[in-house]
């Protein structure tokens, strides 16, 4: 490979990686390696607060899935959760 074509292949190679970080919302932290969101709006924030919300209703989900309590407990925390939703 003659000194062109590994420059050329360089040049290529970093254009592709800029044009993918740039596609995907992603820039370099200052100060130090590694990448983070270029921006959190309104909607960023409220999808993780709903996979928040999703993620503990999993967690009751799973305990009372496992929990050998009763079928009066199980339908408190049923209705807690109705409760809480509303």
């Amino acid at each position: 490979m003659n000194p062109f074509e590994m420059v050329l292949g360089i040049i290529i190679v970093v254009t592709i990686g800029r044009v993918l970080t740039a596609r995907y919302g992603y820039q370099r932290r200052r100060g130090g390696g590694g990448m983070e969101p270029i921006h959190d709006d309104a909607e960023t924030r409220r999808l993780r607060d709903e996979v928040r919300t999703l993620k503990e209703r999993i967690a009751v989900l799973e305990r009372l899935a496992t929990d050998d309590a009763g079928p009066r407990a199980l339908e408190r925390e049923i209705e807690a959760l109705r409760s809480r939703d509303n």
